[in-house]
């Protein structure tokens, strides 16, 4: 009966992967040359993870520093905000999470595997929707505890997450980071007066 994998020995082994993959991505991955960065074998990473899709997507589910698991942090230890102006505060601090240089360097990466999933749900699965719906899912969650209905929340929430993800994608291409910022900025000004409920 085959010995199964080291727990420890597979975790090192995805730390890596990541580490590689943000470096090159993953349109020409190819196992061997992966295997030997790593001083292993393209087998023993087949025996590991089944499939290098799996494998990579696995790799990123563990990341514990991506901005989703550090927002839920950030939630736990300052509590849902209460208000319009906590909401902004709170908002610009989860932008700043994307100027952490480490974060940066991954979101190429992160969009790769994104519109991989998109064209080839049967390799990567459902990775964009996925992402999407749980930055969907937390950030209607804030705006509920605003005191808008699910109906708003959910709305407000859509369009926050699909603007927010629009302005990170546009300065990958151009390096424009600064007019991104200004942009959310300004996305911010718009929206603060629809956060505030009736009373």
């Amino acid at each position: 009966m085959p010995r199964p994998p080291d727990p420890a020995k597979r975790r090192e082994l995805l730390d890596r992967v990541r580490e590689y993959v943000t470096r090159n991505g993953v349109t020409d991955l190819s196992l061997r040359p992966l295997a030997k960065a790593l001083g292993t074998s393209d087998r023993m990473l087949l025996y590991y993870f089944g499939t290098k899709e799996q494998m990579v997507t696995e790799a990123l589910d563990i990341y514990e520093r991506r901005p989703l698991l550090r927002t839920r942090a950030l939630l736990a230890t300052v509590g849902a905000p209460t208000s319009p102006a906590d909401l902004r505060r709170f908002l610009e601090e989860v932008w700043r999470q994307f100027s952490d240089p480490e974060v940066r360097a991954a979101l190429p990466l992160y969009f790769e595997i994104m519109s991989a999933s998109v064209l080839h749900p049967h390799r990567y699965g459902s990775v964009m929707r996925d992402i999407v719906a749980e930055w969907t899912l937390l950030f209607t969650t804030v705006f509920r505890n605003l005191g808008m209905t699910e109906e708003q929340a959910h709305t407000q929430a859509t369009l926050l997450t699909d603007a927010s993800f629009g302005l990170l994608i546009a300065p990958l291409a151009d390096g424009h980071w600064d007019r991104s910022h200004k942009a959310f900025q300004a996305l911010l000004d718009l929206l603060e007066p629809g956060w505030r409920t009736p009373t």
